[in-house]
């Protein structure tokens, strides 16, 4: 998996990203981990994003287990704390790590912008997507603008922000999402029972405007979900203040 890494000390913050996105997303959260976050930190590519290998299954099960892979060399003291703030799928990931089933026991999980409910459409619709092979664009540029739209990004990033790096590679057939079409096939994840198993405190916010989930639909799963502002589905991108305020509060 690519991983990116910064900081010193004991506690660990692992960054998990959402579907379709990088773990370029955490940029503007990570620029301000010197002064909000005393430890060290480390963001990911999701299996089939980004920089990170491709795999056979995108089930939550196994994204959970790469990434325990991944994190487990990185926990070097046993008094360190292991963080995770995960957003969207990456918090879905963050929620199964929770249950202490894939060999890491995280102190602490956060979770923002996961989409609660899903329809039977929906769920076909992304089943679709996995099938499709992955659309080619005759430039690079194209293939970012494309890139923006499917993660959400498009209102507020361009195409030349760090946001957007490792989003999009070339083939010998064009431009195209660094994104494995067949990672869409992640299916309904089962978040109540989830959130049921988890072993750690688990905390779960979103923009007050993110469009993929309303706040009822959150504290549905955390009665104490918090509002983390004005915002969209990206928060982390338009207000990584908010998100270090919000995990601060905890600590």
């Amino acid at each position: 998996m690519y991983t990116e890494q910064g900081g010193e000390g004991p506690d660990l913050l692992v960054l998990l990203h959402g579907m379709g996105a990088t773990s370029a997303v955490w940029s503007p959260l990570c620029a301000q981990a010197g002064a909000r976050w005393r430890g060290r930190w480390l963001a990911l590519d999701l299996p089939g994003h980004g920089a990170s290998d491709r795999q056979a299954s995108y089930a939550i099960g196994q994204h959970a287990a790469t990434v325990a892979r991944s994190v487990l060399p990185h926990l070097q003291r046993p008094e360190g704390r292991l963080v995770v703030l995960g957003h969207s799928l990456g918090g879905v990931i963050g929620l199964a790590l929770a249950t202490g089933w894939f060999g890491v026991a995280p102190h602490a999980v956060f979770a923002a912008g996961i989409k609660v409910a899903w329809s039977d459409e929906e769920v076909r619709r992304m089943e679709t997507l996995a099938a499709q092979p992955a659309k080619r664009f005759a430039t690079e540029e194209e293939a970012r603008e494309r890139y923006l739209k499917v993660s959400g990004l498009a209102a507020i990033a361009d195409t030349a922000a760090p946001v957007v790096a490792r989003g999009v590679t070339k083939d010998d057939e064009g431009w195209r999402l660094a994104m494995d079409p067949r990672a869409n096939a992640v299916g309904k994840p089962p978040l109540s029972e989830l959130v049921g198993l988890a072993r750690c405190l688990v905390h779960l916010g979103q923009g007050r405007h993110d469009a993929l989930v309303t706040m009822e639909q959150t504290r549905s799963l955390d009665p104490e979900a918090r509002d983390l502002g004005p915002h969209g589905h990206n928060v982390m991108v338009e207000a990584p203040g908010a998100v270090w305020d919000w995990m601060a509060s905890f600590s």
